[in-house]
């Protein structure tokens, strides 16, 4: 039984409780929150009796095996190298960190602990992205794929309004790229590996966040074009083109449906378990990881593209994070 804790209580961790709830071999024990009172509402819908408001405190406790952070990005860093350097497994939400010289130090401090340490990237943990990796190959040579995620942000009305919250705030290394942007780099790095150049372009709000984005990734024998925004909506899938056929996915992030149309005319939908909430895919590949003690696991690799990726789309758009800064001193 692994002895799960939380950092944050908003929406994203009652996604993960849904699925933490179904399985039988992790339990939630403990929760942290920088307010009580909202530490205390949270653990009560999930009959939990031990709340902190000191994460460190937290993190000595010898009853707590692994700890999924959710706190916004420009804490992931901390959280994650406090609990890991007390011997607790992490499953981190995305982006999993600011920049990749962060991301290095956490995964070396991992293997140095010998816990477990991984992003908690629900698409590519789940059935549709599996059945994307097993019949890849009947669309022949890729040469073209087209990921994207568009979505007008339910805060971005407020944003308008001069309420600034976390999603639109780039002092807590936040924006389009980092936020659904990750989604679309870390589904090409588990793909296709690491790109052998990019180009990118962003939109900047008047707060000098970046609301959208695109880049375009060069492989030696294919393209990518990757599509994010937080301030507009988009009706079209992802598609990943070969020559033979073209696949269709719908929706990003999380995977609904995949249809190939293929260039003889034939058409083929995959079948694979679709749900809304996928998260606990990636809870029972973290558990796996657990119990098989791989520290050194294949997941790592596409963060680190990942992060790869983002660093070089910050540098090329000039985005800077509080967190670049303070790594540099």
């Amino acid at each position: 039984m692994v002895r799960l804790a939380t950092i944050g209580t908003n929406f994203i961790t009652d996604w993960l409780m849904e699925g933490v709830q179904e399985l039988d071999d992790i339990q939630l024990v403990a929760v942290y929150s920088r307010d009580m009172e909202k530490g205390k509402t949270f653990a009560a819908k999930y009959g939990v009796e031990k709340v902190y408001d000191n994460y460190e405190e937290m993190a000595k406790d010898p009853q707590i095996d692994a700890v999924y952070v959710a706190s916004p990005t420009y804490m992931h860093y901390t959280h994650s190298i406090t609990m890991i350097n007390y011997g607790k497994h992490v499953l981190c939400e995305k982006p999993v960190c600011s920049n990749r010289e962060e991301l290095d130090l956490l995964i070396e401090a991992a293997k140095e602990k010998q816990v477990v340490f991984m992003e908690a990237m629900k698409n590519v943990h789940s059935p549709g992205f599996q059945a994307i990796k097993e019949n890849l190959s009947k669309i022949g040579d890729v040469r073209r794929a087209t990921i994207q995620y568009c979505q007008y942000s339910s805060r971005y009305d407020k944003f308008k309004n001069g309420i600034i919250e976390n999603a639109f705030n780039p002092k807590l290394s936040n924006g389009a790229l980092m936020d659904i942007g990750s989604y679309c780099t870390h589904f090409l790095a588990s793909l296709f590996g690491a790109p052998k150049k990019i180009l990118s372009d962003s939109i900047f709000l008047k707060n000098g966040v970046d609301g959208a984005g695109s880049i375009i990734a060069s492989y030696e024998d294919k393209q990518a074009e990757l599509l994010y925004s937080k301030i507009t909506d988009s009706q079209l899938p992802t598609q990943i083109q070969g020559e033979k056929g073209c696949m269709i996915i719908e929706e990003c992030p999380i995977i609904k449906k995949i249809t190939i149309l293929y260039r003889n005319g034939e058409k083929e939908e995959l079948e694979f378990e679709a749900r809304d909430n996928p998260m606990i895919f990636e809870t029972k590949d973290f558990i796996q990881l657990i119990e098989e003690k791989n520290v050194d696991h294949e997941f790592l690799e596409s963060s680190r593209i990942e992060m790869d990726i983002s660093d070089e789309v910050r540098q090329q758009n000039g985005i800077v994070f509080p967190a670049d800064k303070i790594r540099e001193q």
